[in-house]
């Protein structure tokens, strides 16, 4: 009789298990790149249970050098994905509606870097040179820079020739470019890595240099915010999301063991990743700041990236909810 009791309740709790699974709201994040620390608080969130104790069930898909995360959400394939502002604005004007709901990035990991030995120390020098530049919505800031001063991107010999570079180092160990983008938590390790010191490296860094653009935020598309049950999900999955941040920048090197667990690349590097994002993500509230966001669609129109200024592109009242 014991036996039947207890396979009876084992029963009973699978059931109420499958029950609770199946009455979790399913949200499906889709990532701006592949499975790195550069994510680190959306994988936290996950392995962590923060999502699951919202009563969310959250799939997370890496993103990858063929998959605009624009697209997949105007196809249907997520519900929220994390993007940089330039793209994102630029999409919303080809009629992708997108929204953004909250800023875990407060600053721009973006950097240009050029060996110290070469032609390149100042921006003055940039006239003649060639310039290896990120595509896929990731070329916005570097031409809004390229604008402000001044110059051409034609190849011209009174501008700069533009290197469609690969996301990695090698344009500049192979002198393709005399200098390259990177990113402060990833590209810039890996010169590291390939043998560059840091004091023969001179860096261009887009905070520094108030030329940043708003990265790595989180997008809805704006008709599903206006289902109260849709927007709801949201605040739930901002918060979660927002907690897991917390906790990676608390502890970095489980964060990026969690990381290693979803497809990440060399625990080393990802550990270095962590340290480097933390320091973008900042107090981690997700609270777009709304100077950087104006300065973000200036610098769009102003190199008629965009023809008009936006409407509607971002709202506060998910992070608003979120923080109560």
């Amino acid at each position: 009789m014991r036996k039947i009791l207890v396979a009876l309740m084992a029963g009973a709790m699978s059931l109420a298990a499958a029950q609770a699974a199946m009455a979790a709201d399913k949200v499906t994040l889709q990532l701006k790149w592949v499975a790195q620390g550069q994510f680190g608080g959306y994988y936290v969130a996950k392995d962590k249970g923060f999502y699951k104790e919202e009563g969310l069930d959250v799939t997370i898909k890496p993103g990858g050098p063929d998959i605009a995360p624009e697209q997949v959400i105007a196809g249907g394939g997520a519900d929220v994905i994390v993007d940089w502002m330039g793209g994102a604005l630029v999409a919303r004007e080809k009629g992708v509606p997108l929204t953004n709901i909250a800023q875990p990035y407060q600053k721009s990991g973006l950097q240009m870097i050029c060996p110290k030995d070469g032609p390149v120390k100042t921006e003055a020098d940039f006239k003649g040179r060639t310039l290896g530049v990120w595509f896929f919505g990731n070329e916005y800031p570097f031409f809004a820079w390229m604008n402000k001063l001044g110059l051409k991107t034609d190849g011209g010999k009174d501008g700069v020739t533009v290197l469609k570079q690969s996301f990695d180092v090698q344009p500049l160990i192979q002198k393709q470019a005399d200098c390259i983008s990177v990113m402060t938590y990833n590209e810039y390790w890996q010169a590291i890595d390939a043998g560059f010191k840091p004091d023969q490296l001179t860096v261009f860094n887009f905070s520094a240099m108030g030329n940043d653009l708003l990265e790595d935020g989180l997008y809805v598309m704006d008709t599903k915010l206006k289902d109260p049950k849709f927007k709801e999900t949201m605040v739930k999955f901002v918060r979660a999301s927002m907690k897991g941040w917390k906790y990676a920048i608390a502890n970095p090197g489980e964060a990026a063991e969690i990381v290693m667990d979803n497809g990440g690349q060399d625990e080393n590097h990802q550990k270095r990743m962590m340290g480097e994002v933390a320091k973008l993500v900042g107090t981690a509230t997700g609270k777009l700041d709304t100077a950087t966001y104006d300065r973000t669609v200036k610098a769009l129109l102003d190199q008629k990236i965009i023809t008009k200024k936006p409407e509607g592109a971002y709202t506060s009242e998910i992070t608003d909810a979120a923080l109560k």
